[in-house]
């Protein structure tokens, strides 16, 4: 079992190797553009809102909220959903046709919106116990001590609990394609129960 468990990581941290040298290549012409507009993309980007709200309205249940969210962060990921090198059958075909600083405007749209703010119903315990779980998986070291994070690292505090939990569950069990594989290795063995806990913890900062 051991030998196995460590096949398999060798096998995560390989992929992730190769994915993460092809998508700095592939993305490279893409982030040596200037900043994109905010005032452009926030015509480019309105129905992007029907599904992931907007600062005043929350996101579908199972959306992820985009709204403050890093911009190096979303235009990269508009950019693999362009090129199809992530697959979401839901944004099958919506960014056809558009160019490079048709994304690069969008995502500085979005990421100047105010980010969502903390979710009503917080459990005590639930919490407490995410927190803790949080702290010995260094969910910190990458997506920042408040979890706003940074760069091509994803802001993840307030964001909706069931994106959160479904997220981390595809993540742990491989299924998340065209995404950072580092990810399936830090959730690897992480229970339902644990990524349940985690997923309130983050969702109400």
């Amino acid at each position: 079992m051991l030998r196995f468990d460590a096949a398999r990581r060798m096998s995560i941290i390989c992929r992730a190797v190769a994915f993460v040298c092809g998508v700095a290549f592939a993305a490279s012409a893409v982030f040596a553009q200037s900043s994109g507009d905010p005032r452009r993309g926030a015509a480019k980007a309105v129905a992007c809102g029907s599904c992931h709200g907007s600062p005043e309205r929350p996101p579908l249940a199972g959306m992820p909220s985009l709204a403050g969210q890093q911009e190096q962060f979303l235009v990269l990921q508009i950019f693999l959903l362009r090129e199809g090198l992530r697959e979401v059958p839901q944004m099958a075909g919506m960014f056809n046709g558009l160019s490079d600083p048709d994304l690069t405007d969008m995502a500085a749209h979005l990421a100047s919106q105010a980010p969502p703010s903390g979710n009503a119903g917080r459990d005590p315990k639930l919490h407490t116990r995410g927190a803790g779980l949080s702290k010995a998986m260094g969910c910190g070291s990458c997506h920042l001590n408040d979890y706003r994070g940074q760069k091509q690292v994803p802001r993840i505090a307030n964001q909706r609990e069931d994106y959160l939990a479904a997220t981390m569950k595809a993540y742990r069990d491989n299924q998340r394609t065209g995404a950072d594989t580092s990810m399936t290795a830090v959730l690897y063995k992480v229970t339902d129960s644990e990524i349940e806990a985690l997923a309130h913890y983050l969702a109400h900062q």
